[in-house]
């Protein structure tokens, strides 16, 4: 609960900013990546992940960040068992959620495909055939934009080799 009143406040200082400062910077996100994402309500398991992996104040520094955010949905398709242990195990869970996370804000407009390297240290593989792939996980929403980059939702949960 201590970090939802973090976040909280976190949006709180971020509106109060964007209110004071020009008409261009009025127009940007106000709320960080995980601002948004709580706001959104559909990465309850994801937010929780992140809280529980140590990583909120990654995801609310400057950035800019590019997320492959899996949905409340995509978290669903691993067994309770698994994410159970995974939750628990926060180094794992680390390797799992930096693993969605690129270095850079890449907009939908400017995705091309080909190989890019995660936070996590590894690569992810971009396809463009059939709509957005990142490996196995399709893209179902583009462009969801934060202060600190911009979130892509995806259907699957990236799960690094």
């Amino acid at each position: 609960m201590k970090i939802f009143k973090y976040l909280a406040v976190l949006g709180l200082a971020a509106t109060m900013a964007a209110c004071a400062s020009s008409k261009e910077s009025e127009m940007a996100p106000k709320q960080d990546i995980v601002g948004v994402a709580v706001s959104a309500g559909s990465f309850n398991t994801l937010v929780a992940a992140v809280q529980q992996a140590g990583l909120v104040s990654t995801l609310t520094s400057n950035g800019p960040f590019t997320v492959f955010a899996p949905t409340d949905e995509a978290f669903a398709k691993i067994p309770k068992d698994k994410l159970d242990a995974l939750l628990a195990d926060k180094a794992a869970l680390t390797d799992v959620l930096t693993y969605h996370v690129i270095a850079g804000k890449v907009m939908a407009a400017d995705v091309s495909a080909g190989v890019v390297k995660t936070l996590e240290g590894s690569d992810i593989t971009i396809t463009t055939d059939n709509g957005v792939m990142v490996n196995n996980a399709k893209v179902i929403k583009t462009d969801v934009m934060a202060s600190n980059g911009v979130i892509h939702v995806i259907d699957t949960v990236l799960m690094p080799n």
